[in-house]
């Protein structure tokens, strides 16, 4: 076997569970070999974008997100009929597509990591902690001035 190959983890995704219908999910999705991407508006925008057609597509609705340098983060809830598996799928190979047509490189990391929310979850909880990100890493000090989190119509959720 080829040793430059990496390999290739199990499948992270429930098996008693298929992903359809109306849930909500937080999701993790890393760029190829962490590598520190979204840094520009240019490519935020761009992903986002398709982030945004994609789930309109899919019926999901995208209730918190932010773009570190090396992953994105969502909370997402999804419609009926909605399928979450074949959104991040779509949305990866499209954004994916597009960005390696730009940049010459690859986007996204194999796989992503979920959490489907339970029913007693509270939603503008896990919105606030995904939103908070950057201020608990430091770069910024208040949750509204992180350029790369949104919907910006949604931040105003109330106290944590």
């Amino acid at each position: 076997m080829d040793e430059s190959l990496s390999k290739r983890k199990p499948n992270p995704r429930l098996k008693i569970f298929n992903y359809k219908g109306h849930y909500a999910y937080s999701i993790t999705i890393c760029t190829h070999n962490k590598t520190p991407i979204f840094k520009s508006k240019e490519i935020v925008d761009s992903v986002l974008d398709v982030l945004n057609n994609v789930a309109e597509k899919e019926q999901f609705g995208i209730l918190a997100y932010y773009f570190m340098p090396d992953h994105l983060h969502l909370l997402l809830a999804g419609g009926d009929p909605s399928n979450l598996q074949k959104m991040i799928k779509t949305f990866k190979q499209i954004s994916s597509y597009r960005f390696k047509k730009s940049y010459g490189r690859p986007l996204w990391q194999r796989g992503y990591f979920d959490h489907v929310l339970r029913k007693d979850e509270d939603m503008e909880k896990v919105a606030r902690y995904i939103w908070n990100n950057p201020v608990r890493k430091g770069l910024v000090s208040i949750i509204e001035d992180y350029p790369f989190s949104g919907p910006r119509e949604n931040m105003d959720i109330g106290p944590t």
